[in-house]
């Protein structure tokens, strides 16, 4: 969907007054920095795919979901103890 064409003083002031903008924003190309995925591929023994796939079910999200969680939550935790340090 192509966004509404408004002048840059017009979306200015009415982000300044607080007014919703999105149907004025061009989506298409948005990004999130730092966030864009990157495929890695991982190796695991069986053991610890099927304890994965147990806990995922358990949770009810994806084996990838859980992995991703699972380390981003270590890294932050690992982050905090450094900055304890």
């Amino acid at each position: 969907m192509k966004p509404k064409t408004i002048s840059a003083a017009e979306f200015d002031r009415l982000f300044d007054e607080g007014h919703d903008i999105w149907e004025y924003l061009d989506h298409s190309k948005a990004r999130r920095p730092n966030l864009e995925p990157k495929r890695v591929n991982v190796d695991f023994p069986k053991w610890m795919v099927a304890r994965l796939d147990a806990e995922s079910k358990r949770l009810g999200v994806t084996r990838q979901s859980l992995i991703k969680t699972w380390i981003g939550d270590r890294m932050k935790l690992e982050e905090e103890k450094g900055k304890k340090s």
